[in-house]
């Protein structure tokens, strides 16, 4: 994993798209608040929002 996001960020420094960060953090969050609340009550809730 450690690998992945290194490679990542130095694709992004060459390339010069820091405009990418933004929005991986995001689907990031996003993907872990959907595996974190998959098994609880508030997971009906979450899922109307989308």
């Amino acid at each position: 994993m450690g690998a992945l996001i290194a490679e990542l960020w130095a694709f992004m420094r060459a390339r010069k798209k820091f405009w990418l960060l933004p929005i991986l953090i995001l689907l990031v969050l996003l993907g872990a608040l959907l595996t974190l609340t998959q098994g609880s009550a508030l997971a009906p809730f979450l899922y109307t929002l989308f």
